[in-house]
């Protein structure tokens, strides 16, 4: 969906095996910026996972249960009955953690573009393509600033 971070991410290797703390952190800072759409709290633990993954205080064995389990929650969530669709926002952003979790990190940033795109505007704004705009070039930004040996700290808030 993003082709600019589509090309960043196939010049940077995002996809080999040693690219997996590249993807968990970039698919971690996507998710980051939904994560007051979320509305499970299950799926917010999940998130707070990856994060202490991330941090060290994590194993990969509780890493790989969180994915799992976030992956089941993404999967039952039970959508919106809002006409408008910006209740969706919450499945995409679940989805995107999911995702992120799993280290697959484009998909994660794919979710998380939906996620802000329907919390802005429901199912009309999903269907302009300029809507996506800010959010693809935060993304970029963002993967540029991780993968430089001299990247500025996550900004969590």
């Amino acid at each position: 969906m993003n082709t600019v971070l589509d090309h960043l991410a196939a010049e940077l290797r995002l996809d080999a095996p040693g690219g997996e703390p590249l993807r968990l952190a970039f698919g971690y800072a996507c998710v980051l910026r939904v994560q007051h759409l979320l509305e499970e709290a299950d799926v917010v633990a999940c998130l707070r996972g990856l994060g202490a993954y991330l941090d060290g205080t994590l194993d990969r064995a509780g890493l790989d249960w969180l994915a799992a389990e976030a992956a089941r929650l993404a999967n039952q969530h039970r959508g919106s009955r809002s006409i408008d669709g910006c209740g969706h926002a919450a499945v995409s952003a679940s989805y995107a953690v999911a995702n992120a979790l799993a280290g697959k990190a484009l998909q994660a940033a794919d979710y998380a573009a939906y996620a802000v795109v329907y919390g802005q505007g429901g199912y009309g704004a999903v269907a302009e393509p300029q809507a996506f705009e800010p959010e693809f070039a935060w993304q970029v930004d963002c993967l540029t600033r991780l993968s430089s040996s001299t990247a500025a700290p996550l900004n969590r808030s």
